[in-house]
């Protein structure tokens, strides 16, 4: 069955005070999330390690991102997109508030 077509811009809240995360698609082995970010970065000394691979693409606004070993961390801006391996360690240290970052997250297998 063909869902409903909707936009990822659309309804895009402002001033959150925690990240929003809609799962858009979930089926075996494959899950894909629209994250909305205004300013929220990962608690101190919190760090994902993930059982499955993530590929993220930046959709709007900027983030940075820390990955553990990284001697820098990792800008990302529009258009930016990168692939975290599973249980390769990272974080969220910054993401920009105006406009609010939308981040495309895919977890795969």
């Amino acid at each position: 069955m063909i869902s409903t077509p909707r936009n990822l811009f659309a309804d895009v809240p402002a001033g959150l005070t925690e990240e929003q995360v809609v799962t858009l698609l979930r089926a075996p082995g494959v899950r894909i999330e629209r994250i909305v970010s205004t300013g929220q970065a990962s608690p101190p000394d919190f760090w994902y390690d993930q059982p499955g691979a993530e590929w993220v693409l930046l959709l709007q606004g900027a983030a940075t991102l820390r990955i553990e070993g990284e001697p820098e961390p990792t800008f990302l801006a529009s258009g930016s997109h990168i692939h975290i391996p599973a249980h390769v360690r990272h974080r969220v240290e910054w993401t920009q508030t105006d406009p609010p970052t939308i981040w495309l997250a895919l977890h795969f297998a």
